[in-house]
């Protein structure tokens, strides 16, 4: 039973991000994390022993902790990704601000 409700939450992620993308509410660039996490939980899902394979290659002993680590990372760069993006919006609109600043000032003054 758990299978399914891995298995469904998985395709529930990858259908949300297609139906996102294709109404324009999400760019392309940010929802690479987001299906890189829905199809490595559907394979998950899909294929249990493929986790337990995979953790034992790498040493991890529990797998369940490679599950926890693998999303921790994806959430990290999706985090990263958003503070890169903020940091350029923000170095933007200062950059607006201070230009109609300054054509604020060279108007001339209008009298009423």
């Amino acid at each position: 039973m758990s299978y399914v409700f891995g298995i469904s939450s998985a395709l529930l992620v990858i259908i949300a991000v297609v139906v996102l993308l294709r109404r324009n509410s999400l760019r392309e660039r940010h929802a690479i994390w987001w299906m890189i996490a829905g199809f490595l939980a559907l394979v998950a899902g899909i294929f249990p022993k493929t986790l337990d394979w995979l953790s034992e290659l790498l040493g991890i002993t529990v797998p369940i902790n490679l599950v926890f680590f693998t999303s921790i990372a994806i959430l990290f760069f999706v985090s990263l990704q958003n503070s890169s993006e903020l940091t350029k919006l923000e170095e933007k609109t200062r950059k607006l601000a201070e230009r109609i600043a300054i054509i604020e000032m060279k108007k001339p003054e209008r009298k009423e």
